[in-house]
């Protein structure tokens, strides 16, 4: 019973926290507590997935309470880490899916690239708030008992949360109008085609590079359609990069390979019939889950930009 769990904490901390590697560690935390529990003290536990889920949040809090200070620290811009779908955790050596909690995560809106940096303005509190209850439909009582506030005020956070959620939407165009804009932004970027690229992009689009300090990346978003046309056709010639078109997040995007290895994730916001925003994940360190496995699924397209 305890082990069946695991995904629904991966899927809790993971949102919570915007980092696969970190979610890992609270979940592995949160079972290492409940293992140097006594058989006694386990058996006394009335509900097994309630007393982990309160362990798992309780600890996340923490990390989001801490994590302002940490991404002061951070070098350059700090981005979610980036998931791939189910289908593109494969196995290199067979059709079995990889077993890694990364694999089990559900892709829905809550972890959306632009829904996960929403939740990146949030406070601690409201974060974890609403997470357990608009997402995972805890009620208000069991999240105030977690959170340690009263149930009101657990309402008034989530209405905060909502209401930063609200001011940050836009209409989403459909799955397949937001495959057709990655698609040409694709062929434009391969193309250098700076006009092209500009046509594609919202006159005050933003975009932003995570290197960490590990690889470089510009330490400051580029805003301006034009100069994120100059940037990204500037960059088509930089050595020989391969583009593939996959969803990121469950949305769709792309990952850039430099003579074969995986050197970014292109994430995208999309408002009407244009790219407001680009995330681009360089840091290898959270591009590790597109890294371990073979990342090939049959509707990538590959071409080579030269």
């Amino acid at each position: 019973m305890i082990v069946g769990e695991r995904r629904r904490l991966i899927n809790l901390a993971y949102r919570l926290l915007g980092s696969l590697s970190e979610a890992e560690d609270v979940v592995q935390e949160t079972y290492a507590r409940w293992y140097a529990m006594s058989v006694g003290q386990q058996e006394a536990i009335e509900s097994v997935g309630a007393w982990l889920t309160t362990v798992a949040s309780r600890i996340c809090l923490n990390l989001l309470r801490s994590a302002r200070a940490r991404r002061e620290r951070y070098v350059g811009e700090w981005i979610p880490e980036p998931l791939p779908e189910r289908t593109e955790w494969l196995d290199g050596r067979s059709d079995r899916a990889v077993a890694d909690p990364a694999d089990r995560i559900t892709l829905d809106e809550s972890v959306t690239m632009a829904f996960l940096v929403v939740l990146e303005s949030m406070t601690p509190a409201e974060r974890v708030v609403f997470i357990l209850h608009d997402v995972f439909r805890y009620p208000f009582a069991e999240v105030a008992d977690i959170v340690g506030r009263t149930p009101a005020a657990c309402r008034q956070l989530a209405s905060a949360a909502r209401r930063r959620i609200r001011g940050a939407r836009a209409p989403e165009p459909s799955a397949a109008q937001r495959a057709r804009i990655v698609g040409d932004f694709k062929r434009a970027w391969e193309a250098k085609d700076i006009n092209a690229l500009i046509g594609l992009l919202d006159p005050a689009a933003t975009a932003t590079g995570d290197g960490g300090g590990v690889v470089t990346a510009l330490p400051d978003p580029i805003e301006g359609a034009e100069r994120i046309a100059r940037f990204f056709a500037g960059r088509a010639g930089a050595g020989r990069l391969t583009l593939d078109e996959c969803a990121v997040n469950g949305a769709a995007g792309l990952v850039a390979r430099l003579d074969g290895t995986i050197v970014g994730v292109y994430a995208f916001g999309i408002v009407g019939d244009r790219i407001n925003r680009i995330w681009a994940v360089l840091n290898p360190e959270k591009l590790r889950p597109w890294t371990t496995g073979r990342t090939g699924v049959e509707d990538v397209r590959r071409s080579e930009i030269r």
